[in-house]
């Protein structure tokens, strides 16, 4: 049987980040996957298909909200085939660049599903169903996830959609529902108003994103009344039932009362679980809870002290980055380096219209564990730069420890909040203050200015609102 140093198997943002590094470390690695490039469920059919659609949507949206300034356009004309185009031609360029990384590193790349025979060898069946053997000193299992299906809600049908296949936009569907108020079901909904469907979103719970502060997703609700039909919560769908025109959704709200309407489509998309199933696990040591993810250390190493998991498959938060970080630790601990996965922030982002961000700790879970913690907020209605945008729906926030003012969360709802969370993450990691957030200069006119201003209103000092010192918990 063939011998291999380190075997990475799942080639998403966690399993090439931690092969890219190992190689880099000159640990001789093997890549395996069943695309014919790295990137995984992110590149080819997640993040970034999604995040090129959206930007499509937001030119769409912006030229209707031009008329404001003076200027009028027509109204867009879709070509589908040429936006799934430009789509894919996206998605190429970055698999296809990571597939030349590969080969520069000098990588073995296998293309293909791995299975554990035992805890140091897998087999391996080819895309052309050749099986080979590998055995292996360590192994880095980045199998990543799969989205959640509800057992009684599913249907063979075209019109029924899930996060994958919601993607490819065959055609544009006059009405929809979106069940899962969640951010992937909001940010694929925006794609399609955009495009001219009637959205409609159901939510079991009494609000959407459940992991948000209400007052961020609160401006986000502000635009999402505007461009979807309906947002219906606390409500659950009970039935899905195929018909010529569409498919009949039954609802049930909290208090028992029963519906049902007619969708020309439905997009399932309540959330994603760990892809660990059918995966020879069970012919290891690996350990794996309860919820189907994988039992790890600080250092990633599961209970088979040579394989070790990252990403989606072990552990929420289920993001991208988090896996890549993830994945180096992973190699770096195999090549024999001290270190340890323990970030004191992980930045979630919502790329919605506006867009939701967080890092840290949140005002909820502040207020949940009653931590004494002083909430400073600065409203975009006064900043000049979301003025000349015409975009002042938008909000930033710091959670502030009260006594040490050490900054212990961050919260912006608005334009670019994505980009801009990343300050409040390096705020966190490196320990640092109210000061010296209120004292490093931001450039004006920029949205930056709006966190400096917010460590402004802690002391009460803020150049563009007036608010005296903040004292306690809140505003």
């Amino acid at each position: 049987m063939e011998k291999r140093k380190l075997i990475v198997i799942g080639a998403g943002p966690g399993g090439y980040a931690a092969a890219f590094l190992a190689a880099d470390l000159g640990i001789d690695t093997t890549l395996i996957d069943n695309e014919p490039n790295p990137g995984g469920v992110c590149l080819y059919k997640g993040c970034i298909p999604s995040k090129a659609l959206l930007h499509s949507a937001k030119i769409i949206t912006e030229s209707q909200h031009a008329k404001e300034l003076g200027i009028e356009f027509q109204k867009p004309v879709i070509n589908l085939s040429k936006l799934q185009k430009w789509k894919e031609n996206v998605v190429n360029k970055l698999t296809s660049g990571l597939g030349q990384l590969s080969k520069q590193r000098k990588i073995e790349y296998i293309r293909g599903n791995a299975t554990f025979i035992n805890s140091n060898e897998v087999e391996i069946i080819k895309e052309n169903n050749e099986k080979k053997k590998l055995s292996f000193e360590y192994a880095i299992i980045a199998t990543g996830s799969i989205p959640t299906v509800v057992p009684n809600l599913f249907i063979k049908s075209d019109r029924l959609l899930d996060s994958t296949s919601a993607l490819n936009i065959p055609d544009i569907p006059k009405t929809m529902l979106v069940i899962g108020g969640g951010y992937i079901g909001l940010e694929l909904g925006t794609v399609y108003a955009a495009l001219g469907t009637e959205i409609t979103v159901v939510e079991m719970m009494p609000s959407l994103l459940s992991g948000a502060d209400a007052d961020l997703v609160n401006i986000l609700l502000k635009n999402v009344k505007l461009v979807f039909k309906d947002i219906i919560t606390d409500t659950k769908v009970t039935g899905l039932n195929e018909l010529k025109n569409g498919i009949s959704v039954s609802f049930e709200n909290k208090d028992g009362e029963k519906s049902e309407k007619i969708f020309e489509k439905v997009l399932m998309s309540i959330g994603r679980k760990p892809n660990s199933k059918n995966t020879g696990l069970e012919n290891t040591k690996v350990e794996i809870d309860e919820k189907g993810f994988i039992k790890v250390d600080n250092q990633q190493r599961t209970a088979d002290k040579n394989i070790f998991a990252i990403g989606d498959v072990a552990g929420e938060p289920m993001l991208a980055h988090k896996a890549s970080h993830e994945g180096r630790t992973a190699a770096e601990v195999i090549a024999g380096h001290k270190v340890t996965f323990e970030p004191k922030a992980i930045p979630a982002v919502v790329f919605t219209d506006p867009e939701i961000a967080w890092c840290g700790l949140t005002e909820s879970e502040a207020k949940k564990n009653n931590l004494d913690v002083t909430v400073a907020k600065f409203p975009w209605a006064a900043s000049g730069r979301a003025l000349t945008l015409n975009n002042t729906n938008g909000l930033t926030k710091l959670i502030i420890d009260t006594k040490t003012q050490r900054i212990l969360g961050m919260g912006i709802a608005g334009q670019g909040a994505g980009d801009l969370i990343s300050e409040g993450v390096l705020a966190i990691e490196m320990g640092a203050n109210a000061t010296d957030i209120k004292l490093t200069i931001h450039p004006h006119p920029t949205l930056s200015e709006t966190i400096m201003e917010s460590a402004e209103v802690f002391f009460g000092q803020s150049t563009h609102i007036y608010k005296p010192k903040l004292k306690g918990k809140s505003l």
